[in-house]
């Protein structure tokens, strides 16, 4: 039931247990079944309608609609009864809620308990409780937590509640507090065997994750090193570099004192980046673009002497599918780069190497991968392309 909105089905089964009174077995309640009497002309859904028959209480109850319902309501949670009787009424509500595995709605009724305020601590530890149980079937681990703490300062003793706040802090994977918690109670009863094994599984998780924490610090350490070794190669190349913007504005730098470390990485769709080999050279993923027909070629590793007209003869050894008229030949091209800045284009030698192309003083490298445009020589397309552009061409 929506505590303090409708009468729950555990509050109505007691109340029918105690009409019946002692020694007398209830008939054709919850979850049983009633023969319907011969002859009575009383039809199933008309029993239904009857409290005492119901199979199921409704979670809300409409008092003009169903007044015995509501009548039934007001006798259970009357609001002139002591606090502590409420409060203990909505506990074993929790409680038969709990039992049926329904816990959003025990959590409710343990809640309305506790709003009443009463001055029984010990009931308040057992509804604080029972919550955190609730609340820890439902995967709410904090609140499960919180839970326990108020319990545990309402009642210092009581064990139920550090369990429950170890296991809470095991599931949070704050293995410190969860041993903190374990000895606590093992203060209390040394003994308690969920506790001692607790204790056993926390220490061995607490340990563990410190000596994951010290590999992964040693690999960033490592990793830290070898990308200001790498950013080091970078400057001493005069290459250039925009970085990812951490605002509106892109950062264009070419000191490393000045290059964010976090912001140079590649968001290609191989997640290739720029690394060092082992002779100490450069190796880049560059991306090719063909605008006319929409295509891209991509090369995860482009050695930075390495020319460009050695890797488009093994690009276009065959002719790609969407190469319709054959005219995309390796001696056929002309490769450029954009200055997004000035919205210039500059035609690159294929002759020339990669390095060659990215010291060039208005080559910038963006978000780790150079990027080449390819056009057909001289192609009615590229002439349009080009147009309202300023375009630095080759001197041939």
């Amino acid at each position: 039931m929506a505590a303090g909105g409708g009468v729950g089905e555990g509050g109505l089964r007691r109340r029918r247990a105690e009409a019946l009174g002692p020694g007398r077995e209830e008939r054709g309640g919850l979850g049983s079944t009633m023969a319907e009497p011969e002859g009575s002309g009383v039809f199933p859904q008309e029993l239904e309608a009857i409290p005492m028959f119901m199979k199921r209480c409704p979670a809300e109850i409409d008092a003009a609609r169903q007044p015995d319902l509501a009548c039934l309501q007001s006798l259970l949670f009357d609001e002139e009864q002591e606090p502590a009787e409420l409060a203990k009424m909505y506990k074993n509500e929790g409680n038969e809620y709990f039992r049926e595995k329904d816990y959003g709605r025990a959590v409710v009724s343990y809640s309305e308990g506790l709003k009443k305020k009463c001055e029984d601590a010990e009931l308040n530890a057992v509804l604080h409780t029972n919550r955190g149980a609730a609340h820890f079937h439902l995967g709410n681990y904090r609140s499960a937590l919180n839970d326990a703490i108020q319990a545990k300062k309402l009642k210092p003793t009581h064990l139920k509640a550090i369990i429950r706040g170890a296991l809470c802090h095991m599931e949070l994977k704050n293995f410190s507090e969860a041993i903190a918690w374990c000895e606590e109670g093992l203060r209390i009863d040394s003994k308690e065997k969920k506790l001692v094994e607790m204790r056993a599984k926390a220490d061995k998780l607490k340990r563990a994750a410190e000596r994951d924490a010290r590999k992964a610090k040693v690999i960033e350490k490592k990793e830290q090193g070898q990308k200001e070794t790498l950013l080091a190669a970078i400057k001493e190349r005069n290459i250039k570099l925009v970085l990812e913007p951490s605002n509106e504005e892109e950062d264009i730098s070419d000191g490393l004192a000045e290059i964010s470390l976090d912001g140079f990485h590649s968001h290609n769709a191989t997640g290739a980046k720029v690394h060092l080999d082992a002779d100490g050279n450069l190796n880049w993923p560059v991306l090719f673009l063909y605008p006319e027909h929409e295509q891209t070629d991509f090369i995860e590793a482009f050695h930075e002497n390495s020319r460009f007209i050695d890797h488009l003869t093994v690009m276009f050894a065959e002719l790609p599918p969407w190469d319709l008229e054959r005219k995309y030949l390796p001696g056929n091209l002309e490769l450029y780069f954009e200055d997004e800045e000035r919205a210039e284009m500059y035609e690159l030698n294929p002759d020339q190497t990669l390095l060659q192309a990215l010291q060039h003083q208005r080559y910038f490298v963006k978000a780790g991968t150079p990027t080449v445009l390819a056009f057909v020589k001289r192609s009615p397309f590229s002439k349009k392309y080009f147009t309202g552009r300023k375009v630095h061409r080759l001197r041939r």
